[in-house]
């Protein structure tokens, strides 16, 4: 006598309330995966040291001479002005494109904002604590207008013009940069943005000021470079 054995047969759920209840689980599952990865690749695309890697392209160390910074402002004096505005550029790119990227690959949700101005305030840790060099990076004045960018294009207009107005009368980059950073949350205030938004602007200004620390004492000593100093 021969038994036929048969696998049991399972009857699926079926009906559009079993496909939106795998649709939503799908959505909760890469939500989840992406509030990991997205900060994590904010920070390390801001933590990418162009200046370093540009001034090497042009056979100067911008580390080991001038202020010692690798932003845009010591790779002009080192490098000439053409690579000064290219590291500008590029550190501008990396505080707008993680925020703009995370704003295309995340879902429409209650905690979407937060995430959205977390990858921008990572994006300026990078660049100030780079782990490719040991944590020690920049001042995160560029990388931050890049985050204003995408918050506010008429906020980044008005500091833009509050940084060029102050180093053209001092002549203190460090001045512009700090006059600038410390009144960006004003604008973005006085524009109507979110309290999520002026918040990051608050913590981004911050850590702007934070690193200016010695440039401040310099400034109050009498002691700090005009941008046009070797």
């Amino acid at each position: 006598m021969i038994l036929a054995l048969a696998a049991p047969v399972v009857a699926l759920p079926t009906g559009t309330g079993y496909s939106a209840t795998i649709s939503n689980h799908l959505i909760r599952e890469y939500t989840h995966i992406m509030n990991i990865l997205l900060p994590i690749a904010s920070y390390l695309i801001g933590a990418i040291p162009f200046g370093l890697l540009i001034g090497r392209l042009a056979g100067v160390d911008v580390r080991a001479s001038g202020s010692g910074n690798i932003g845009a402002t010591n790779v002009t004096r080192l490098a000439g002005k053409k690579l000064g505005v290219l590291t500008l550029l590029l550190d501008v790119l990396k505080g707008f494109l993680p925020i703009y990227i995370a704003s295309t690959l995340l879902p429409q949700g209650s905690g979407r904002e937060f995430l959205l101005l977390l990858c921008g305030i990572c994006a300026v840790v990078g660049h100030m604590f780079p782990v490719y060099l040991g944590f020690k990076g920049g001042k995160g004045v560029a990388t931050g207008v890049g985050v204003l960018l995408f918050l506010s294009p008429v906020a980044v207009a008005i500091t833009v013009a509050v940084f060029v107005a102050t180093v053209a009368l001092t002549g203190f980059v460090s001045a512009g940069s700090l006059l600038g950073a410390g009144l960006s949350p004003l604008w973005l205030w006085l524009l109507g943005e979110s309290a999520g938004a002026i918040a990051t602007g608050i913590i981004i200004a911050l850590l702007i000021w934070i690193k200016h620390h010695e440039n401040i004492g310099r400034l109050v000593r009498g002691e700090e470079k005009t941008w046009k100093s070797p």
